[in-house]
């Protein structure tokens, strides 16, 4: 069965090569006692480690059972040794943190044996040697010779064909060496037991063939043997050991478990360490998450409740939005750059033509009401809806000084800017108006079920102060913030401040003077006294008899006056209750709070007024003017036709009026005779004289020095200075021409000038007369309009008329945001079955921007995390160094496993699983030393906060990444020190203490 031809063994160490079996050659029987006799240096343990496996010969062949072994892998020797070999070794070679039936077990673990199996024959093995009592102590519990029974058990434990003993009883008392030997030659008898020994009286008493060497030579075989068989050994894949073996990962966990554990303060040290990066990580995970988590409820209790609004014309300002939070085109950003130049990034640009060229939404609402009182697809089971209407509240209270105001912070605006800068800027904030939308001192009331004029979430955002909520059409509620404030623009709508007062304080501002704010408040009880005046639209137009027109009596202060003081129009609002935001606000942003009720009562008086009922009856008319809508027809009429409609209105008039006309009509020249004139003055006039005539005459007017307007005009084109100089002069010839004129016919009187023209007027246009020019220039200036400069949806509009099928806005207020994306998806599936022109498009602005805050947060916690995880790979390089001198220290472990079978891949598993426990035990360490650090911080941050709903938590899913991504790491940190454990050879090992 085993059959060594011609073995040598050769050493070689730097240039010096020693023989250590020079050509042995021996068969051996399938059950005998053999003992392998000679000195020290002879080449017994060499030959020993060759049959075992633990060692390759140099030339020759080994021959196990007819196969040879010369094309042997690693694995196909980890099975020979694994199923067909048994070691007993001199020192025992027990692994020492393993229990008795843990070590008589090991080989098993290798060959794919059940683990009730294993232990029913680790305890068959031990029974046979004498040791079931003693099955679960440690080596260093038991003697030298208990050790030696156990590791002749374990040997046996695979049912070898071959047992191996290297000076099985060198270490042992000779009472303990009969009982070994004893043993080993009961095992002999159906087995082949070949032993190395230095004892002759043991050999010769117990062996029944005993082998000397000599100088790695054999120099004596007691009882030779040579088979009678001439076959020749297998080669190739005919000579594979057979199955292969394999360590599992749960005995190789338990291996390196069980050696942790006798390192009990190293482990942890070593674990601690490599927790450091994970619980710094975890605290910014932990941080990070719960900011995101309080922001999300802020969202949920406060911003949830600003709703997705679907207005019916809106500027779709998402663009701006994008521009302003700095966010780039993708294109932009991903495009090409060379390292050594400067490129612009278009900001400004990109956020100005966002303002300029932002697209006008509009949307179908009277379609999109009528779908959702039909249930919205289930848009109204997810949310609570609100129909807006654009109806202009005209609201009015007295000042301290006794003045009629409106109450809102645009008129304050417009005021303080008249009072500034002088001038009307109605139309600037009629148009910018959307940038003080967050002023607005009046706001509706979201109403509330069942006919509740205020709904439950307005109640939970507010704290009632003083007083009770609305409970009629005609009162309304004060808002302060959480500090019991309101803003100082509001004064002015309040009629806290007066008109004149807040002038003075802002003229003072603006010469640079330091204005001394006065601390004030009011009480809840002087409050609640205050009333406004709503007037309703239609309530400013008086109607005229004589002219059939309506006139508005609002234009005047002494007519606003009037109607704010008649008991005929307006209704009266009373203050009825303080109430407070919370610290996250609330969805009112107004001071003042009125309810649906008043809206409601606003359109339906306005429906039922005469003047609405006219306009309704006369859609072509303007009932105000009493004149005609411009048609879709209507063309602007000629010149020729403009001369001929101002003449016949011109001789209507007196005659003082028409000598005025007269004198205005023949005062403006021709453009023929401007243009001519500018021609000629500037035929001879070169740069250079402009620009000294520029510098002597009007840098004393322009209050600069000659040397700066030099420069000015110095940076102009010549094209751009010879228009501004006939512009100018152009303007100093019409002026020029009128005032001659003038100054000519003011001498004539009245009459004369009258008749003159008659005159013209019976001519026509003509050169001697009024000109075709000056004609159209009276009838630009004097005809009075034949057309309503309105149209008939603009009247209703000014009216107040409120269309109830047809709502300016649709607010849906959802409570959380999942319930807002449900609402969106819901809102895409109604696009999909309507035509291109009936969609709806809107844009949830806050969500928007809340969206960024988030991703800062994120950004900055992913910074931190980065370098924080700088320690974390430190913390892994220094496991991987602990991990290589765990190598070190368990070498004879190494060896122990490979003489059992265990291949370089099992060895290597080991020392991962031992990475692997060091790992997972630093990341669940971290993991706990992260939760008990969050008590103390969020203690510190409610202490310093006051936020009690902030608190540091981190996330199960991170924590578990956390320990997840520990282990990974300690893994890779180990795989050079498992390698070079695997790399290990199994003879050397052995030799190492």
């Amino acid at each position: 069965m085993l059959k060594l031809t011609n073995i040598r063994k050769t050493y070689t160490v730097g240039d010096l090569s020693v023989d250590a079996l020079r050509g042995v050659s021996l068969e051996f029987r399938d059950n005998e006692f053999v003992s392998i006799l000679g000195p020290s240096g002879c080449g017994k343990t060499t030959t020993l480690n060759i049959i075992g496996g633990l060692d390759r010969y140099t030339s020759g062949d080994l021959i196990i059972n007819g196969r040879s072994t010369r094309e042997y892998t690693d694995s196909d020797w980890d099975t020979y040794r694994n199923h067909s070999v048994g070691f007993v070794f001199q020192s025992y070679n027990l692994i020492p943190h393993q229990t008795i039936l843990a070590n008589v077990e090991l080989a098993l673990t290798l060959s794919g044996v059940s683990k009730a199996e294993r232990h029913r024959r680790a305890k068959e093995a031990l029974e046979q040697v004498g040791l079931t009592d003693h099955m679960h102590k440690r080596p260093n519990q038991l003697s030298g010779g208990q050790m030696q029974r156990v590791a002749i058990a374990r040997a046996l434990i695979n049912n070898p064909d071959i047992l191996l003993a290297d000076e099985p009883t060198g270490a042992l008392d000779s009472e303990t060496s009969v009982q070994v030997m004893d043993l080993l030659r009961e095992v002999a008898k159906d087995r082949l037991v070949i032993m190395v020994t230095h004892n002759p009286e043991l050999a010769q008493a117990y062996s029944t063939r005993i082998i000397q060497l000599k100088d790695g030579e054999v120099i004596a075989d007691s009882n030779p043997y040579e088979s009678q068989e001439d076959a020749p050994a297998l080669t190739g894949k005919e000579a594979k050991a057979g199955k292969k073996t394999s360590m599992s990962f749960p005995t190789a966990l338990s291996l390196s478990l069980n050696n942790l554990m006798t390192k009990k303060g190293r482990t942890f040290l070593t674990a601690f360490a490599g927790s450091i990066g994970i619980i710094g990580i975890a605290l910014i995970l932990s941080l990070s998450s719960g900011i995101n988590t309080y922001i999300t409820k802020v969202q949920q209790d406060t911003l949830t409740s600003y709703p997705i609004t679907i207005e019916a014309e809106s500027v779709d300002m998402t663009s701006m939005l994008t521009s302003l939070m700095g966010v780039s085109d993708e294109e932009d950003s991903g495009a090409p750059r060379e390292e050594d130049r400067v490129y612009v990034s278009n900001v400004m640009y990109d956020m100005m033509d966002s303002m300029m060229n932002a697209e006008t939404v509009t949307n179908n609402l009277k379609a999109f009401k009528e779908y959702l009182e039909e249930g919205g697809g289930g848009i109204t089971d997810l949310a609570q809806v609100y129909y807006g209407y654009d109806f202009k509240f005209d609201i009015y209270n007295k000042d301290p000084d006794g003045k009629v105001v409106k109450s809102d912070v645009m008129s304050a605006m417009e005021t303080a800017m008249g009072s500034l800068y002088g001038g009307d800027y109605t139309d600037y904030f009629n148009s910018m108006g959307s940038m003080y939308e967050s002023f607005d001192v009046w706001q509706e009331l979201l109403p509330g079920e069942d006919g509740q004029l205020v709904s439950s979430q307005v109640l939970d955002q507010h704290e009632l102060l003083y007083g009770h909520w609305p409970e009629e059409y005609n009162q309304v509620i004060l808002f302060v913030d959480d500090n019991n404030q309101v803003s100082d623009l509001m004064l002015y709508a309040l009629g806290l401040v007066s008109v004149d007062e807040m002038n003075e304080t802002l003229a003072a501002l603006q010469a640079g003077e330091e204005v001394e704010v006065e601390d004030q408040s009011w009480s809840y009880e002087e409050l609640c006294q205050t009333q406004f005046k709503l007037l309703l639209p239609y309530e400013r137009y008086q109607y005229d008899a004589n002219t059939n027109t309506y006139t508005d009596l609002s234009a005047t202060q002494t007519g606003l006056e009037m109607l704010y003081n008649s008991n005929q129009t307006g209704i009266t609002l009373q203050v009825v209750g303080v109430a407070r935001s919370g610290s996250n606000g609330g969805m009112m942003s107004g001071s003042l709070g009125y309810t649906n009720a008043l809206t409601q009562y606003a359109i339906d008086h306005t429906a039922d007024s005469q003047l609405v009922k006219d306009q309704l009856a006369n859609p072509d008319t303007d009932v105000i003017t009493n004149l005609p809508f411009r048609q879709e027809g209507d063309t602007e009429p000629t010149d020729q036709e403009k001369a001929q409609a101002i003449g016949e209105y011109l001789l209507t008039l007196d005659a003082q009026s028409q000598a005025e006309a007269y004198v205005d009509g023949m005062s403006q020249p021709s453009q023929q005779y401007v243009d001519d004139t500018v021609d000629a003055q500037m035929a001879n006039i070169t740069r250079e004289d402009i620009e000294k005539m520029i510098s002597q005459e009007y840098a004393a007017q322009m209050g600069v020095d000659a040397a700066t307007l030099d420069e000015y005009i110095a940076g102009m084109s010549d094209e751009e200075l010879f228009a501004q100089v006939e512009e100018a002069m152009a303007a100093q010839i019409k002026e020029q021409y009128a005032a001659a004129a003038k100054e000519q016919l003011s001498a004539l009187p009245a009459a004369q000038l009258s008749a003159m023209l008659a005159q013209a007027v019976e001519q026509g246009p003509n050169d001697q007369g009024l000109s075709l020019e000056q004609f159209v220039y009276l009838y630009d200036n004097y005809m009075p309009p034949t057309h309503s400069d309105s149209t008939y949806q603009d009247n209703l509009d000014l009216m107040g008329y409120i269309d109830l099928e047809s709502p300016s806005s649709i607010s849906l207020y959802a409570d959380t945001f999942k319930e807002k994306d449900k609402i969106a998806d819901l809102i895409t599936a109604y696009n999909q079955q309507v035509a291109e022109e009936d969609q709806i498009s809107y844009t949830d602005y806050v969500a928007l921007l809340m969206s960024s805050i988030t991703d800062i947060i994120s950004g900055v916690s992913y910074l931190l995390i980065g370098f924080v995880s700088i320690s974390l790979v430190v913390s892994s390089i220094m496991i991987g160094i602990i991990t290589y001198i765990s190598v070190l220290e368990r070498t004879k472990e190494i060896g122990i496993l490979r003489a059992v079978g265990a291949s370089k891949k099992d060895v290597s598993r080991v020392f991962n699983a031992e990475t692997l426990i060091v790992g997972l035990g630093a990341g669940v360490l971290g993991i706990v030393v992260t939760m008990l650090l969050n008590i103390p911080i969020n203690a510190a941050i409610h202490a310093v906060t006051g936020l009690t709903e902030l608190s540091a938590a981190l996330p199960p899913v991170g924590g578990a990444i956390l320990v997840a991504i520990s282990a990974i790491l300690t893994i890779l940190a180990g795989l050079i020190p498992a390698r070079l454990a695997a790399k290990k050879d199994p003879v050397e090992a052995l030799r190492s203490e």
